[in-house]
């Protein structure tokens, strides 16, 4: 008599699942990561042209010059805004998957409970069916015993 798990493909499929959340949640980390370090170039990058610029305006710098510069500015820091908001962005949709990961995981942790719990159950029934079992030799036993 073996031991057949009735929701085995439930649990199967569960834990399908959240591998699969899984994956998407680590998906989720790499974009983060990447659009994250986008951001920082950028901010890195204006924080030295205007340091490049400081120190040009203090030996001197003409207007045309100026102008570009301030202008290489504002369309970094509209840059910067985009990569702001894709942060923002990829940053929730990390939390969701992680959420998701995590309600996932309690789902499979309850089927494997079940499981467990079930297999205990069989466990206990295969052990009384063997103590009954021997309980009726020693009866045939102490019968052919008290016949002789």
């Amino acid at each position: 008599m073996s031991y057949q798990y009735r929701f085995q493909r439930i649990l199967a499929l569960k834990e399908k699942e959240k591998d699969e959340v899984q994956e998407m949640y680590r998906g989720s980390i790499e974009k983060f990561e990447i659009v994250a370090e986008k951001l920082y170039e950028f901010l890195k990058k204006k924080e030295n042209l205007e340091l490049h610029q400081e120190n040009k305006l203090q030996e001197g710098l003409s207007v045309q010059d100026i102008r570009h510069h301030q202008q290489f500015i504002i369309n970094l820091e509209k840059t910067i805004s985009y990569y702001q908001d894709m942060v923002i962005q990829a940053r929730n949709r990390m939390n969701w998957y992680e959420e998701k990961l995590l309600e996932m995981n309690v789902e499979v942790k309850k089927y494997e409970k079940m499981k467990e719990r079930d297999f205990h159950r069989f466990i206990e029934s295969i052990k009384q069916l063997e103590s009954k079992q021997l309980d009726e030799v020693s009866v045939v036993q102490y019968m052919k015993r008290g016949v002789r």
